[in-house]
């Protein structure tokens, strides 16, 4: 159950508007970035908001044999949040992972980026178990 959970708040991005807006293109965008070495697409879904007229941003998630990508687009606002999983269970992906994050960030040329690192199911250095009341 150990993994590595990366996340990340990209703002005043300057790509390629079609990467906000465009349900395809990040679909796209996604699937190079999850076929690096490494990590192993299994499936995926994405959804465009508003219409082929008016698009209104997107959604979309990766599931890897891994774990999972999950990335949310608001081209009105010129943000995207990431969200990156990997298990660590028959070796550690973390390197991997943190390499195709960096890709999919500098895709979007954020001006702003607030990112976090999580270590994901590590046992606790003190454990508490429920008592009785």
């Amino acid at each position: 159950m150990h993994g590595l959970h990366l996340i990340a708040d990209l703002h005043d991005c300057r790509c390629e508007p079609r990467l906000l807006s465009d349900a395809g293109a990040l679909r796209e965008l996604c699937l190079v970035v999850c076929s690096t070495p490494g990590l192993t697409p299994v499936g995926q879904i994405f959804h465009q908001f508003g219409s082929a007229e008016q698009p209104a941003g997107a959604t979309g998630a990766v599931v890897l044999a891994e774990s999972h990508l999950a990335i949310h687009t608001w081209p009105e606002l010129g943000s995207v949040t990431l969200d990156l999983y990997v298990c660590n269970f028959s070796q550690d992906n973390s390197a991997v992972a943190r390499a195709a994050f960096e890709r999919l960030i500098a895709a979007f040329v954020p001006g702003r980026l607030v990112r976090q690192e999580l270590a994901r199911g590590a046992p606790a250095t003190l454990e508490f178990s429920a008592q009785p009341a």
